[in-house]
């Protein structure tokens, strides 16, 4: 779906799963440092909006879902996940109940199979799901921001800043007194420096909950059951997950960015090392330089020095080995 703010000035379209918002408005740093500092807004009316209504709401989204969520306050956020029934990550939520509706915003392109799935496991329960994305539009605040809120707009308010669940029809208007935009890649930016996963980035088809440090933010351990917890239990319990999340410095003296997907070796093994991981999310921080996110297998050092491409990196660990 298109963004009506692509037409703003300088804006530049994003590609790939982003495409449909602005991927920046011409100063990248300048975005990332409006919303450090806690002004401006982002764009993310692409991503999927999905709304679920009636009375057992919550208690059926809870036997579904790895967060728990049968009690959860109206107006408190949370995350949750959807897993296989191997435990493999399958689906993220970012969620809010605003006392009568379950809101949540997924990844573009995902909403479907998302509300495809919970079709299929409506069963007996008063619950009633629905596709808002043509209709509803999310839009970013960062933390701090002091930007107004219109009345009855759904808030999902996070420690890194507010989810606006806003009328699609509203979007222009909204973002003519919202402050300087920031495009995605300055989005994406703050959320590699805060080491936060993202499904389809930092998640492939056999990725578990433990190895992106999602125990806790969106996986709830002492709830009841749902697919997949076993694989959680097990793991939890017994052993430790196959690889973990890093974020990484890269050598800011070369040109280009490794690119998702770039192998990473072992500094001293050489270009012809073996692989023990790869690049999930690589940007450009205003303060940091060129940084990445990415998993490693498990027993690799937390001090050893390794290499992206032909890039140097250093690790700082996010999940502990």
């Amino acid at each position: 779906m298109k963004s009506p703010l692509l037409t703003l000035p300088g804006a530049v379209p994003a590609e790939g799963v982003d495409e449909g918002v602005a991927a920046h408005y011409g100063d990248l740093f300048r975005e990332q440092r409006a919303l450090a500092d806690g002004t401006g807004f982002v764009d993310l009316s692409h991503r999927g909006v999905v709304a679920v209504t009636g009375e057992d709401r919550l208690a059926w989204l809870h036997l579904l879902l790895t967060q728990h969520v049968s009690d959860l306050p109206a107006g408190r956020a949370t995350e949750a996940l959807i897993l296989s029934a191997n435990g493999h990550i399958e689906h993220a939520l970012y969620l809010v109940d605003d006392g009568a509706t379950v809101w949540a915003h997924v990844e573009p392109g995902t909403q479907e199979a998302l509300i495809a799935y919970l079709e299929s496991m409506k069963f007996f329960y008063k619950v009633e799901v629905a596709d808002r994305t043509a209709d509803t539009a999310v839009v970013h605040l960062p933390a701090g921001s002091i930007a107004e809120v219109p009345e009855g707009v759904v808030v999902r308010e996070t420690p890194h800043g507010r989810d606006l669940f806003l009328p699609r029809a509203d979007l222009e208007t909204y973002a003519a007194q919202a402050g300087p935009p920031a495009g995605i890649l300055a989005h994406e930016a703050l959320r590699v420096e805060q080491h936060r996963p993202r499904l389809g980035f930092e998640t492939d088809h056999r990725t578990i909950p433990h190895e992106l440090g999602w125990i806790g933010s969106a996986v709830h351990l002492q709830k009841g059951c749902y697919r997949g917890q076993e694989t959680v239990a097990r793991v939890q319990n017994l052993g430790k997950p196959p690889r973990r999340l890093v974020f990484l410095h890269l050598d800011g003296s070369e040109v280009h960015l490794p690119v998702a997907g770039t192998e990473l070796r072992l500094a001293d093994d050489g270009p012809d090392g073996r692989k023990v991981g790869f690049i999930t999310t690589s940007a450009r921080h205003h303060e940091l330089g060129p940084v990445a996110l990415a998993l490693v297998k498990r027993n690799v050092a937390v001090d050893a020095p390794l290499v992206a491409g032909d890039t140097a990196a250093a690790q700082e660990v996010v999940v502990e080995p």
